[in-house]
């Protein structure tokens, strides 16, 4: 696994519980308030929407980037710590 920041070793640590999308590796204040603005409030709903796409690192990061216009790398980032929570967790 590639080099990972403390957000994302934090996210992945432990179970999802009620955590809000700002927890997400790659998403801070800005993009976690337009996921809300558009009903993706918590994380676990950020993550439906990642295994509706089959964990598609593809799609995920185009779904991002059109969705809430995040960049490459947070789109990626987000993406990398939901597989990586769900490697441990489902």
């Amino acid at each position: 696994m590639s080099s990972t920041s403390q957000k994302h070793r934090n996210f992945v640590a432990e179970p999802m519980g009620d955590k809000l999308v700002t927890e997400l590796a790659g998403i801070g204040p800005v993009l976690g308030g337009r996921l809300q603005d558009k009903g993706f409030d918590k994380a676990y709903v950020v993550l439906g929407q990642f295994l509706i796409l089959k964990k598609d690192k593809e799609m995920f990061v185009d779904w991002l980037k059109d969705t809430i216009l995040a960049n490459s790398k947070q789109a990626s980032d987000c993406h990398q710590c939901l597989s990586d929570w769900c490697d441990s967790f489902l």
